[in-house]
């Protein structure tokens, strides 16, 4: 039996020491046997995006401890309520801000429209009995902002209300921020009424202060009115000059936008267009269409003129050009004259010239011709003039004066400089000043046979140094218009020490050896030429031809003449040099028929480009060597 029925049936009133345990789940507010729960407010209206707290007391008997607190929307009875802290929808936005004593304030971040519900506190004791829900809990309302605009469409001068709506009563009374295209707006209340101007169309939005990131969408004002504003502008601006072209643009503000735009020329009519944003052109502008010019816009709201402007057309000079004597390429050391022509009116007063934006000179008078005798390199640059009259100046277009001239300054330099060791790599290096730039470098060496060319290009290269590469050596640089040498360059060598004497050993040896391989070889052909002779019946006219072939372009007449055997019948010998160093030189022997067999068969000479072009040995360790066969 209930222990509380027992004590009411007996009628009598008992003081029990002993603390009944029982199990009982409560539901109410503070007041009910200790126990209870006060939200306050019970009703919040939050502004959608945004975050609320829902504060929150609670109470229970002194004997009882919290173990768990829970805030829930539905309860299934006989259950325990679902903990909003566990729920995907809310999990991630919600902040329990209480205790386990007395608080329980609870906070719902990034407020959606479907938070809009009521919600419960609910804690459990560690007493069997002690379990208390709070009633009747929180309603949560969520708004959203919203511009009510009436009328959307007004003509000017009309009455508009503004009104940032929502669907409950914010809590705390805020206060609002209006904003017309982003800007903000003087006033600050929920609602607002103007009387409507041209400046009050735009789009307009309103936010709660303190939460200026969750504004209202926009919503657009539309304020009807006639033209006003009315202007000309002319384009080019300043001075016009005769035959430029010119735009006069017509500019009004209106809603609906402008609908006709008429031209005025002194009072008359000049054209009439419907469209916006008119703009009334003159090409190749006359002086007869100097005046004054208006325009009139309008639209449906009415009419407006704009304010006139002048028209004053004037003829500056043109057609400013330079002229150079005499045309096609200007060597250095003649005399070239510039000629600047212009036509003006009035006539050109002043000429000035200019090279490279620096005045040289000033002339006051007509057809001026600037003229530069001896003409130097420096004088190299672009020129024009500037001509000008009371009406203004013109500059002509640049012309450019390309000095040209033969190379100069021609110089030859070796690195490394000072004495050079044998064996080292060297480099002579060919420098000069010529316009249009230097288009061949020959290099040549001399020494006690005579000059010989040694390579071409800026830069001759020696790997290798040997003895037989010193000598006196100089360049000539050479473009169209002529050709230069260098000074001399002294290249001279370190003679070799102990250490390089098995080299030079070998090379000798291995010279020696082809030597002997090619007398052998030459005393058989010998042998197989005379005996072809002895069966030929050809008479004394018989002729036979030695032919000196030498594959290096840099030898001479002499060092070939040096291979040939000293025979008295040698008839002529001829060595014709060629334009490059590819080419083969050859020289020709006629000798009587007597003596055809004792003669000379052949005798073939190969140089490296490297070696000298004398007659003198060459190690083999450069290249081919030659030799002479005879009979």
């Amino acid at each position: 039996m209930d222990p509380t029925m027992l004590l009411k049936k007996s009628g009598c009133l008992l003081v029990v020491l002993v603390v009944l345990k029982f199990t009982v789940d409560h539901k109410g507010v503070l007041g009910q046997n200790g126990w209870g729960v006060t939200y306050a407010p019970e009703t919040i209206c939050g502004l959608n995006g945004s975050s609320v707290d829902m504060h929150c007391n609670y109470s229970y008997p002194t004997s009882y401890s919290v173990q768990k607190t829970v805030w829930f929307i539905h309860q299934i009875p006989n259950q325990e309520p679902d903990d909003l802290s566990l729920d995907p929808e809310y999990s991630d936005r919600v902040e329990y801000l209480g205790d386990r004593n007395n608080d329980c304030t609870f906070k719902i971040k990034q407020l959606r429209e479907s938070d809009s519900k009521t919600y419960h506190f609910r804690f459990l004791t560690y007493n069997a009995d002690g379990k208390y829900t709070g009633q009747p809990g929180v309603t949560l309302d969520v708004t959203a902002l919203q511009v009510i605009m009436y009328p959307g469409t007004v003509t000017e001068g009309q009455s508009v209300t503004l009104n940032c709506s929502t669907t409950c009563n914010l809590t705390g009374r805020p206060a609002f921020t209006w904003y017309r295209d982003g800007s903000p707006l003087s006033f600050t209340t929920q609602t607002h009424q103007l009387t409507a101007s041209s400046e009050d169309g735009g789009r307009y939005s309103c936010v709660v202060k303190g939460y200026e990131d969750l504004p209202s969408p926009a919503v657009a004002l539309s304020v009807n009115y006639s033209p006003k504003d009315t202007s000309v502008s002319v384009s080019p601006s300043g001075e016009i000059l005769e035959g430029s072209s010119v735009t006069l643009t017509c500019s009004s503000d209106a809603n609906p936008p402008v609908q006709n735009y008429t031209w005025f020329k002194k009072n008359r009519a000049v054209s009439l267009w419907r469209e916006s944003g008119f703009n009334h052109t003159i090409a190749n502008i006359l002086s007869l269409d100097s005046g004054q010019y208006y325009c009139e816009a309008q639209n449906q709201l009415g009419a407006q003129k704009s304010t006139a402007v002048t028209i004053d057309v004037q003829y500056a000079p043109k057609n400013t050009s330079v002229s150079v004597s005499p045309s096609g390429e200007i060597m250095e050391g003649i005399s070239v004259t510039l000629t600047c022509s212009s036509n003006a009116s009035p006539p050109v007063q002043n000429y000035t010239w200019f090279k490279e934006n620096r005045a040289v000179f000033s002339w006051r008078k007509s057809g001026l011709n600037h003229t530069i005798t001896n003409i130097l390199s420096q004088d190299s640059g672009q020129y024009y003039c500037e001509v000008q009259n009371q009406v203004g100046a013109q500059n002509s277009t640049t012309e450019t004066i390309d000095v040209q001239y033969y190379p100069k300054n021609t110089s030859a330099s070796v690195s490394p400089s000072g004495e050079i060791v044998e064996g080292s790599s060297v480099t002579l290096t060919c420098s000069s000043d010529a316009n249009p730039p230097v288009q061949n470098y020959t290099w040549f060496k001399n020494n006690e046979t005579g000059v010989w060319q040694a390579g071409s290009g800026q830069s001759l290269n020696f790997s290798n140094f040997r003895s037989w590469n010193s000598g006196h050596y100089y360049c000539v640089s050479q473009n169209k218009h002529g050709a230069q040498n260098s000074t001399g360059l002294s290249v001279d060598y370190a003679a070799m020490g102990n250490e390089d004497l098995p080299y030079y050993i070998i090379a000798g040896t291995f010279t020696a050896a082809c030597a002997a391989v090619l007398i052998v070889v030459a005393w058989i052909v010998g042998r197989r030429s005379r005996s072809r002779k002895e069966q030929r019946s050809d008479t004394e006219d018989t002729v036979c031809t030695v032919y000196a072939n030498v594959s290096e372009s840099a030898i001479s007449a002499t060092a070939v003449q040096e291979t040939i055997p000293e025979k008295e019948e040698a008839e002529y010998s001829n060595v014709e040099k060629p334009q490059n160093q590819e080419e083969v030189l050859y020289s020709t022997v006629q000798k009587r028929p007597a003596q055809c067999v004792d003669e000379v068969q052949y005798a073939s000479i190969q140089f490296p480009q490297s070696a000298a072009a004398s007659g003198s040995t060459v190690p083999t360790s450069e290249d081919v060597i030659y030799t002479t066969l005879v009979k």
